[in-house]
C-alpha cells in the first residue's frame, strides 16, 4: 500500500470533491465547538452556550469546506510569456 503525497499534486491542479473530507469538517467543528460550548455552559452555569458553539462549529466547517474545494484556479499563461 502506497501514500501519495499531496504536495506532489502538480500546480493548479484543484483538490479531488471527496464528500468524506466535506463530511470530517463539518462533523469535526460541530463536534469540537460543541464540547467546547458545553464546557463554558458547566463554567458558567449558562444552558446556551452549547448551541451557539454548535452553529459556529456547523458554519466554521461550512466555510472549511468551501474554501477547499472552491478554489480559483490561477490563468494559464504559457512559460515563455513574460510579464
Amino acid at each position: 500500500m502506497s501514500q501519495q503525497d499531496p504536495s506532489a499534486r502538480p500546480q493548479g491542479e484543484r483538490p479531488k470533491g471527496d464528500p468524506w473530507h466535506a463530511f470530517g469538517y463539518i462533523v469535526s467543528g460541530v463536534a469540537f465547538y460543541g464540547v467546547l460550548g458545553w464546557l463554558v455552559d458547566r463554567w458558567l452555569g449558562t444552558g446556551f452556550v452549547v448551541a451557539i458553539g454548535i452553529l459556529i462549529g456547523a458554519a466554521l466547517g461550512i466555510y472549511l469546506t468551501f474554501s477547499r474545494f472552491n478554489r480559483a484556479l490561477p490563468p494559464d499563461q504559457p512559460h515563455d510569456q513574460k510579464k
